[in-house]
């Protein structure tokens, strides 16, 4: 399953959002590529940059993927469902314990300035834009 999303900005200026997932079959592991969900997303935009915050749960760090490809920035990362010691789980709210996510980023965006971040089983990215796009304060000189 893909989806390929467009959203438009309030001044009109577009940011693509492309996600891919596969399902699953009643629960079970679906054969050849493994399962993906896509974790929920919220984008804010402010003067300097964007802040995404993906919802990650029971992901821990080491397990966390994100990187850059070209201009799409990829999110992955694999939850750690473990069962205690002599026990095995009869029921599990998360079916599909891998999390991927796709973005292909705005040419305004520095990229090369992405700081990422991880607390609570949510991840936090900031990309700041290019010098160039950030808006500025211009002087007006008298006489």
């Amino acid at each position: 399953m893909s989806t390929h999303t467009q959203l438009t900005r309030a001044d009109g200026a577009r940011a693509e959002l492309a996600s891919t997932g596969q399902n699953t079959s009643a629960g079970k592991p679906v054969s050849g590529p493994r399962a993906v969900a896509e974790p929920a997303v919220e984008i804010f935009e402010d003067a300097g940059g964007i802040t995404l915050l993906a919802d990650m749960p029971g992901v821990p760090r080491e397990a966390l993927d994100v990187r850059l490809d070209g201009e799409t920035l990829v999110i992955e990362g694999e939850a750690a469902v473990s069962a205690p010691d002599g026990m095995r789980p009869l029921w599990a709210e998360v079916s599909v314990p891998r999390f991927r996510r796709a973005f292909t980023l705005s040419r305004e965006l520095d990229m090369g300035r992405i700081e990422a971040g991880m607390k609570d089983g949510v991840l936090t990215l900031r990309i700041p834009k290019q010098a160039h796009a950030q808006p500025r304060r211009i002087a007006v000189s008298t006489g």
